[in-house]
């Protein structure tokens, strides 16, 4: 008995002398809300918040309560004095990356995104100490790494052409969307899914595309209005979607 209450004693004092704190926070869906849009906000990843609400797929419904984990400790005062930027609308990485001198990937490693896309009032770490710890490399290397990457991107043999397109953005999760495009890909089974809608007398569908400030995407989708220079990314929340407004982006397709 004595050994056992020694144990206890000895893991309550292991559990008070950590510096890790958990705390759990809800969430009601709202309409238009996804999975990935929420895991933007709250700062975890998709596959935590199944974990936690014991969900099979990414599919959730309004007014269905979802539970958010949230872990901190004392490696987070590591990052008080980061620069922080916040996104405004029609921001890119790739823009807030030429600002800053950085990479796109270096800013998605920081920030710990899984995609290229953000939404305006979300805040990004653009330099500071968690910077330097998960990046070493000097600036002016880092810039001929993404100078030679970019022009991997759009030259090469592999390279069809290379256009200059109006882009807008449109979503799968909206009240009379299919979810499913012109060639069979399931949108709201696969929110991660780069697609662009395009004219086919354009862009052949089923090329795969580089967007400037989207990604490297697949052609899979056609649209009423998508005719001549015109394409439609997909984004999966519906406000990042109407945030993403209308640009000019340039276009590489490959062969």
């Amino acid at each position: 008995m004595k050994k056992t209450l020694f144990s206890i004693a000895a893991i309550l004092m292991i559990m008070a002398s950590t510096t890790i704190t958990a705390s759990a926070q809800e969430t009601v869906v709202d309409r238009g809300d996804t999975l990935w849009g929420i895991g933007q906000e709250y700062g975890v990843s998709v596959e935590d918040i199944k974990d936690i609400n014991g969900l099979s797929s990414d599919l959730i419904h309004p007014g269905q309560t979802i539970q958010i984990s949230e872990e901190s400790n004392d490696s987070n005062e590591s990052t008080s004095s980061d620069e922080l930027y916040t996104v405004n609308s029609g921001d890119t990485l790739w823009g807030i990356g030429q600002d800053y001198s950085v990479k796109v990937d270096s800013l998605k490693s920081w920030n710990d995104l899984s995609s290229d896309l953000i939404h305006p009032g979300q805040e990004l770490v653009v330099e500071g100490n968690q910077a330097a710890s998960t990046d070493n490399e000097p600036v002016e290397e880092e810039e001929a790494k993404e100078e030679t990457s970019e022009s991997n991107e759009t030259s090469g043999d592999d390279v069809a052409k290379t256009l200059t397109m109006e882009a807008t953005a449109y979503t799968a999760f909206c009240e009379g969307c299919s979810g499913t495009t012109y060639t069979g890909i399931d949108l709201r089974a696969n929110p991660d899914r780069k697609v662009i809608a395009v004219d086919p007398d354009v862009i052949p569908l089923g090329s795969e595309v580089y967007v400037e400030g989207y990604g490297k995407a697949v052609a899979g989708d056609i649209g009423g209005a998508i005719q001549n220079d015109r394409i439609d990314v997909f984004i999966p929340d519906q406000g990042d979607a109407f945030d993403f407004g209308r640009k000019d982006v340039e276009v590489t397709v490959y062969e």
